[in-house]
């Protein structure tokens, strides 16, 4: 066995999901969902089939994101992992209901952030054992920063 990892940094305004998923409909379900979770939400999926011709199956709503997602899964290339690129929301706004998808397993990250994801190679295909999400902490924060962090969220609409 080998232990990887591969970097990716979505492109600002892209929010990126990874999860793990089985079943080939996947890709179909977890489009109807987002659609229903979010009006004017634009995303793209990919899915790493793990049996049969073990293709890369994609579906969405943006050719652009549909087309990054199904390169971004191409790269990770573990069995079942799903890439999930979403545009104008926020995995708030699709989470819950994602996670009521009966192929959705795990998710490993929903974030803006550059990732990390740390995998095996085996004799048999790939795993993903975790993902860095981001950068460590440096420090805690002051006054100031709850502050800004307060602004924040009533800026982007999640706070009155």
């Amino acid at each position: 066995m080998e232990i990887r990892s591969l970097k990716i940094s979505p492109p600002t305004e892209i929010q990126f999901i990874l999860a793990q998923c089985h079943f080939i409909k996947t890709v179909e379900d977890v489009s109807e969902c987002l659609v229903n979770c979010v009006p004017g939400i634009k995303f793209g999926c990919g899915f790493c089939e793990a049996s049969g011709p073990c293709l890369v199956r994609h579906q969405g709503n943006d050719k652009d994101l549909e087309k990054m997602a199904s390169e971004y899964a191409y790269r990770i290339s573990a069995g079942h992992s799903l890439v999930i690129l979403l545009k104008d929301a926020f995995p708030i706004n699709v989470l819950p209901r994602l996670k009521e998808v009966p192929e959705l397993v795990t998710v490993y990250c929903a974030t803006a952030n550059p990732v990390e994801i740390i995998f095996v190679d085996t004799e048999q295909g790939r795993a993903i054992l975790g993902v860095v999400d981001g950068y460590k902490p440096k420090g805690i924060e002051a006054d100031n920063d709850i502050d800004e962090r307060r602004k924040f969220l009533r800026h982007i609409g999640y706070k009155f």
